[in-house]
Parts: C-alpha cells; structure tokens; sequence
C-alpha cells in the first residue's frame, strides 16, 4: 500500500480518536439525571442521523443493492453494545481509567481477532506498540487500588474494548466494497434502530435543559458522525490492528481532559501508565 495513503489514514485516525477522548469528559458535564444507558443511546441516535442525512446529500445510497448483511450486524451490534459498557464502565471508574481500559484493551483484541478473521499478522512495530499499551494499563489499574474498588466497572470497560475491536474489523470488510460515508451511515443506522427500545424506555428530561442538550449535539455530531466519518475514511488505507492501536490517542485525550477540567486526581504510578 502506498506509503502517502498509510500516512494520511493513519492521521484521519488519529483525529477521530482525539475526538473520541472528548466523550467521558462530555458525559460528566451532562445535567443530573442523565444515565448512560440514556447517554449512549441518544448519541448513537444523534449520530446516525446526521449520517444519514449526508449519505443522503452526498448520493451515497445509490449503491445499496447487494449490500452484506453479516458484516453490517456485526458492526450494528457491536456500535450498539459499545455505548452502554463504555459508558457505564466510565460512570464507575472515572474518565480517565474508563477510557484507558476501554481504549487500551481494544488494540490486543483487535489483533486476536484480525489475526484469526482476516489472517492479519501485525508487525513488530504493532507487538511493540501494543506491548507498551498493556503495560500501560496494567500500571493505570493498580494504581490507587482503582482494580479492587472499581471491578464491574473495569469489566464493562473491557466490554466495550471487544466491541470497538469487532466494529472495526466488519467496518473494514464493508469498507473494501462502500464509500464511507455511506458504510458509517448504515452502521449506525442499524445501530440506533438496535437501541431505540433503550432509548424510548429512559428518562429524557435531561435534554429539556440547554446543558444536556449541548452535550447530546456534540457527542452525536462530533464523537459519532465526525469522529466515525474521519475513523472510517482512515481504515480504508490501513490494518484493523494498526487502526485500532492508533486510537490510544483517544485515552490521552480523555486523561487530560479529566485531569484539568474535571480535577479528577492522578498518581505517579497513573501519570506512567498512561504515558
């Protein structure tokens, strides 16, 4: 693959996950009253509809006819399931330590799995930058006992790293085939669509206020829509694995954004971890 394309995704992917790390921090500036099974499921629904209404602009669902259906449930589902466990698993443990387990887990499944799916095999560089990841995260969990207090939160994090990596490998087989904009519009779509008796069953009221409100527009449109538009156009040009393993900006992101707006405290062995 031509090093300039590589370069470029790589940077699309980059930006995504930047974006990406503004959601915790989104998610503790939301009103009282907003959960995150409630939080998760407008985002998606926000997100996919302005999707929708680009593909539609762009005359994207034109190609349409054929389109894999596999593929496009698994990545549904797992956009779908991502929701609720990282935000819950951020409500438990904080934004930084959610983020970064979510995030730092999902590129050593994302290479299990690319390995085993699409018969991937991540170079050193990936071993390396993957290894580093790990131990990261294995520092950042035991630091202020943050394991023994925060166990179910750890796991739900864990939950949505899965997720993320199997979004990411169906994304890239329908990716082979579909522009972009399109493959993220009918995603999460379908995604929305799965969560919709989730979101009709949760209380509302928070959007009546301006706060909420704000933070349901910048998570659909800039952390779903823009973010996923940006990750997908990235894919395109580089492995799951080493997309995947790129997104470890989006935890760096989240701790700083935790640190100094939210106040949230951090220990040396935490600082390490997550450098």
């Amino acid at each position: 693959m031509h090093k300039g394309k590589q370069n470029h995704g790589a940077l699309l992917v980059l930006i995504a996950a930047m974006l990406w790390g503004t959601t915790g921090t989104s998610q503790a500036l939301a009103p009282q009253g907003a959960t995150s099974l409630a939080i998760g499921a407008v985002r998606l629904t926000v997100g996919g509809i302005i999707l929708l209404i680009y593909a539609y602009l762009r005359g994207s669902f034109r190609g349409l006819r054929g389109w894999p259906i596999l593929p496009t449930i698994i990545a549904a589902a797992s956009v779908a399931l991502y929701q609720p466990f990282f935000f819950a698993g951020v409500s438990k443990t904080g934004v930084a330590v959610g983020t970064m387990v979510a995030i730092g887990s999902s590129p050593v499944l994302a290479g299990v799995l690319g390995y085993f799916v699409q018969k991937e095999k991540p170079g050193v560089k990936w071993f390396v930058a993957t290894g580093l990841a790990v131990t990261g995260n294995i520092m950042l969990l035991f630091s202020e006992n943050e394991l023994s207090l925060n166990v179910v939160g750890i796991v739900l994090a864990l939950c949505a790293g899965l997720a993320y990596a199997s979004y990411s490998l169906a994304s890239k087989k329908l990716l082979e085939k579909y522009p972009s904009e399109l493959v993220v519009a009918v995603v999460f779509t379908v995604g929305a669509i799965l969560l919709f008796p989730l979101l009709i069953t949760s209380e509302l009221n928070w959007l009546l206020n301006y706060r909420g409100l704000a933070v349901a527009l910048h998570l659909g449109f800039f952390t779903i829509a823009v973010a996923y538009s940006l990750y997908a156009r990235g894919l395109k040009n580089i492995s799951v694995a080493t997309a995947v393993t790129l997104t470890l900006a989006e935890p760096l992101t989240a701790a700083m954004l935790g640190i100094f707006l939210l106040g949230e405290k951090i220990t040396l062995l935490s600082g390490i971890g997550m450098a």
